[in-house]
């Protein structure tokens, strides 16, 4: 039987409660899914009980409903809608707080062509998540519309949303802290804001738990933040060249924290490598010249596009999936797998 080559999609509306109850019953066996298979999956990289899983995700709870109450309310609707507990539902935003060291490793761009603006990525994990991740659409009352491509349950992941801000997510190993406000919390918040100071707000007035890379296409041009736990680093390209970034520290004031920490799956080799390919050609940088980019073999299988290998700890990663976000046209092009091989399918808010 042939492979599916697009995610399921979906489109809820309403006030938070409704959303989430929406969200619960529409993507109820993703979900429930996700819920079941989570533990097992941070078990992969670094053992933890479910006890002590669940305690994470309760006291993080606080600082989410300090922060935003509204999206802890979506979220309470989604746990009834999947017939799940709020604990679980919680469980989903914090596992990233559980395994601070070993989360995803990814190469992201972001670039002004000369007929659009975008920001890419591949989506290096665990091949196994590829059954929960869904595209949704949320059209919230009284806030910005957001397509997301992530897993069922998340309140929010790489997407767009109807202001022209697009979001690609990847791992920078830096300090870190077991509680705080769980990162997606801060992502829904930043595809609701319309400008990159609105990010950059959003971003700085949470109590963070990890660090983080956050690519952004906004209507104020191509930006790539680097987040600690304490501040935000801007970074921006000077020229018509794109913003790339892939899983260690750039901005001169945070390069001590990179010898604080093991290179994650050839983090320096990939942000050379996307840099000679996108920087090739004097008439900037397109979709199609993306693609490529995203599908290159230099170093297979521990290339941008990643293949299963013998490292111990990482060599079951692979590129789940690659994707493209267009805000500007309101589309992303997504690939199920691996971008060498699998195409792009194309996935618009209507």
């Amino acid at each position: 039987m042939t492979a599916a080559t697009r995610y399921p999609e979906f489109e809820v509306a309403g006030p938070p409660r409704e959303l989430g109850r929406q969200i619960g019953e529409t993507m109820r066996e993703q979900i429930r899914g996700f819920c079941a298979a989570a533990i097992e999956h941070v078990n992969r990289t670094v053992n933890i009980s479910q006890a002590s899983a669940i305690d994470v995700a309760q006291q993080s709870l606080s600082y989410a409903e300090s922060y935003a109450p509204e999206m802890v309310e979506e979220l309470r609707g989604t746990a009834e809608g999947a017939g799940v507990s709020l604990d679980d539902i919680m469980l989903l935003q914090v596992r990233n707080q559980l395994q601070p060291d070993e989360r995803e490793g990814c190469t992201s761009l972001a670039a002004a062509g000369r007929s659009t603006r975008f920001v890419a990525q591949n989506w290096d994990n665990d091949p196994a998540l590829d059954a929960f991740n869904v595209v949704l659409t949320r059209r919230p009352d009284g806030k910005p519309a957001v397509t997301t491509i992530g897993q069922a349950g998340l309140i929010a992941y790489i997407g767009f949303n109807n202001k022209g801000i697009g979001l690609c997510l990847n791992t920078l190993p830096a300090p870190s802290r077991r509680i705080g406000v769980p990162h997606y919390f801060i992502v829904r918040a930043i595809l609701e804001a319309d400008s990159l100071d609105d990010v950059t707000a959003a971003i700085r007035r949470a109590e963070r738990a990890i660090p983080a890379n956050i690519m952004l296409i906004t209507p104020q041009g191509p930006a790539d933040l680097e987040v600690t736990i304490d501040d935000v680093r801007v970074l921006r390209s000077t020229d018509a060249t794109p913003v790339t970034h892939t899983n260690h520290c750039l901005h001169p004031d945070l390069l001590p924290i990179n010898e604080q920490f093991p290179e994650l799956i050839q983090s320096h080799d990939r942000i050379h490598r996307i840099g000679e390919l996108l920087n090739s050609n004097s008439e900037g940088v397109s979709v199609e010249m993306v693609k490529q980019g995203l599908s290159d073999h230099q170093d297979h299988p521990r290339s941008i596009c990643r293949h299963p290998n013998d490292d111990p700890t990482h060599g079951f990663w692979t590129t789940v999936f690659s994707v493209i976000i267009e805000p500007g046209e309101q589309r992303m092009h997504i690939t199920r797998g691996t971008p060498c091989n699998l195409p792009y399918e194309v996935y618009e808010m209507l």
